[in-house]
């Protein structure tokens, strides 16, 4: 929901989700970061930061396309003074509704609605 939330819609959420391009065996270079940085692991995929933010890495993203292909249509928002590139709303729907889990759901009209609104302005 971070990328959502930097796109403008009006939500909450508990952790950021960071896709990662590596395969779940790789994971122990996420954790050397995550300790590095003065957070703990959580879980394998689960970190809280030094800041206590929390961070899940995700090996996959169900309901879209390979990670290559979704990182060249990703779009770039500006971030705490760094350029972060985050799924579009419209790859958000997709996965909301392949997950399919009630809170998921619960976001897809939110998610609609902004992009709606931000369609009118463009």
């Amino acid at each position: 929901m971070s990328a959502a939330i930097l796109q403008g819609v009006p939500a909450t959420t508990i952790d950021t989700d960071i896709w990662v391009d590596l395969p779940v065996r790789s994971f122990g270079r996420l954790t050397a970061i995550v300790l590095a940085q003065g957070g703990v692991m959580l879980a394998p995929t689960v970190g809280a930061l030094a800041d206590d933010s929390l961070v899940n890495f995700l090996p996959r993203v169900d309901g879209l396309g390979d990670f290559d292909k979704e990182f060249r249509g990703a779009k770039i928002i500006r971030w705490q003074g760094m350029r972060v590139p985050v799924l579009p709303l419209e790859s958000l729907i997709k996965t909301k509704t392949a997950v399919a889990r009630p809170k998921d759901l619960a976001h897809i009209p939110i998610i609609r609605q902004v992009l709606k609104f931000q369609n009118k302005g463009a």
